[in-house]
């Protein structure tokens, strides 16, 4: 099994009169790198300058290291630009800092180890606290540590909220297309009934021309099976499709054939479309309803 990768965050170069560029080096060799990797099979590593022929490098480990420690010592700037590209791609992520480190404020909100490297105590005491959150990294991948990732993805976020928003349009959509194809095929039975057998190809010099059903929202459903229904719920949406391609069919043949043919046809299965569509409505209406109820 390969070691799972621990990336630190932290700063390459002199931050401060006390922290200088060996301080650091010394800070990942002596006490970070050896305190991850004694957590089993965890291999440490550390972030580099932020040249441009490296930061596709630099974000690639972001996104895809298991577990990445930040340092937030000093505030320093490249620090944070990688914390917030981390956290806005994964949980998994362990955030420190030396005591007195004055935190911005949306960061503090969420939990900072503390260290101090003069005294020994509080050494011993942050380097178990540290070893528990690279364990529980390693052990809860899962586990929610970044609100951006929550805001974004999680229930009840901006990207669950528009898309909730979308499947209710969605299925407006599918409501809207299915009560015109009632209003056409009534305007259909409403023909024939008028018409008695009749010919009626020419009213007024001009040739009837019966809208058509529109298929286009269901044709999408099936496309991408977008709404979490079972398989019964798709399998009577096939047979909607297939009425209305059948509809749409006869409707081009009365178009140029004798209207006694596709007459008949439409009036022995006018029980059969009606309930068929009715019958959509009244799904679509509750699953709506139940989407609304949940958003």
């Amino acid at each position: 099994m390969s070691r799972k990768r621990c990336f630190v965050i932290m700063p390459f170069s002199e931050t401060s009169e006390f922290h200088t560029k060996e301080y650091w080096n010394n800070h990942f060799w002596k006490l970070l790198k050896p305190l991850i990797e004694s957590c089993g099979d965890v291999e440490a590593f550390r972030s580099e300058a932020l040249r441009q022929d490296i930061i596709r490098q630099i974000v690639n480990d972001l996104v895809f290291s298991p577990i990445v420690v930040a340092d937030l010592t000093d505030n320093n700037s490249n620090v944070y630009w990688e914390l917030g590209v981390r956290q806005s791609f994964r949980h998994g992520t362990i955030t420190i800092a030396e005591e007195n480190s004055k935190i911005p404020f949306d960061i503090s909100t969420k939990g900072v180890l503390f260290y101090c490297p003069e005294d020994f105590k509080e050494k011993n005491n942050f380097a178990e606290r540290f070893k528990q959150a690279v364990l529980d990294c390693v052990s809860h991948p899962d586990r929610p540590d970044s609100l951006v990732l929550e805001t974004i993805t999680g229930r009840g976020s901006v990207y669950a909220v528009i898309r909730q928003r979308e499947l209710i349009q969605r299925v407006e959509g599918l409501i809207s297309e299915n009560e015109m194809n009632m209003f056409v095929l009534n305007y259909v039975y409403e023909l024939i009934f008028r018409n008695k057998g009749k010919r009626f190809s020419f009213i007024r010099g001009k040739k009837v021309v019966v809208t058509r059903l529109g298929s286009s929202a269901i044709d999408l459903l099936l496309a991408e099976h977008y709404l979490e229904e079972n398989s019964e719920f798709y399998e009577f949406a096939r047979s909607l499709l297939t009425a209305i391609y059948s509809i749409n069919h006869q409707l081009s043949n009365w178009d140029y054939e004798s209207n006694k043919q596709t007459e008949k046809w439409f009036l022995e299965k006018e029980t059969l479309f009606r309930r068929i569509f009715q019958r959509n409505q009244r799904i679509l209406n509750s699953i709506r309803q139940k989407l609304v109820t949940s958003s």
